[in-house]
């Protein structure tokens, strides 16, 4: 007895279901209805449903890597403000976008600048544009890492804990100027570092200079080494322009009428 195109239509949902294509499950049906009625050659057809399956493929891995990421809530290339920020080229962030030249080569990418700037925005821009090209990311505050850090010391657990970072092509440490001067906290944040040396990249935000790095690592001899780690591979960014959060305090104040108050910079970057 001959099978029926509905007992066709089960054992091929049947074998989509076992080979993982969702996609080419769900839209066989209408593709096979088009390609009958246009005349479409089999592999015409055949290639339109792998193009859907690779194409909902890579949406559900961004969907995914954007979740694991921890990227802040809506900060992205596409909205960042270049006019407001001159010395920086969009060009060559454009180019860091795409992860070709550093990220496969474990280069790192430092980003200085007084508070307010839009360091934490552009780190976050910049992983955004990573993750669609590819690449795995973990964006955290720095005090937030070394603390889970320190917590795998004490347990014994630091290797694995830093073996498990490595799976990230970039790990973005905002905020670095803010880890407290401690021997311990400080030590596991050195591993780090050497440990993703020339293997794995690292982009960091931080307010201060290299030559104020001391108020970080709790020696003179543990700094140089880390700055040393990180900008042998490095592309530095610096965005030393008047705080983006004041100006525009300054111009809401101005449009509302009344003068501006004087500013006192907060944390973030």
């Amino acid at each position: 007895m001959s099978k029926t195109p509905a007992a066709d239509a089960a054992r091929l949902a049947f074998l989509l279901n076992e080979l993982r294509l969702p996609s080419i499950k769900q839209l066989w049906p209408d593709l096979a209805a088009q390609a009958d009625k246009e005349a479409w050659p089999a592999a015409r057809f055949l290639a339109a449903l792998a193009e859907h399956e690779l194409a909902d493929r890579e949406r559900r891995r961004i969907e995914r890597h954007l979740l694991e990421a921890h990227l802040p809530i809506g900060k992205t290339l596409d909205n960042f403000d270049f006019n407001a920020v001159p010395v920086i080229s969009k060009a060559h962030i454009t180019a860091l976008a795409s992860g070709n030249a550093w990220i496969e080569h474990g280069a790192n990418c430092l980003v200085f600048g007084p508070p307010g700037v839009g360091k934490s925005h552009l780190a976050s821009g910049l992983g955004r544009a990573l993750i669609e090209a590819g690449f795995r990311v973990l964006f955290a505050r720095t005090t937030d890492l070394v603390q889970r850090l320190q917590v795998a010391r004490q347990d014994l657990a630091l290797e694995a804990a830093i073996t498990k970072l490595d799976r990230y092509h970039l790990l973005i440490l905002d905020d670095i100027s803010y880890v407290t001067k401690d021997q311990a906290e400080t030590s596991v944040l050195f591993e780090l570092i050497s440990r993703r040396y020339e293997h794995r990249s690292i982009m960091i935000t931080a307010n201060q200079a290299f030559g104020e790095w001391n108020k970080i690592f709790p020696d003179q001899a543990m700094t140089l080494a880390a700055v040393d780690r990180l900008v042998h591979h490095a592309t530095i960014i610096e965005m030393n322009v008047e705080s983006y959060r004041r100006r525009t305090a300054i111009a809401r104040k101005r449009a509302a009428g009344r003068p501006p108050a004087r500013q006192t910079p907060n944390s973030e970057t």
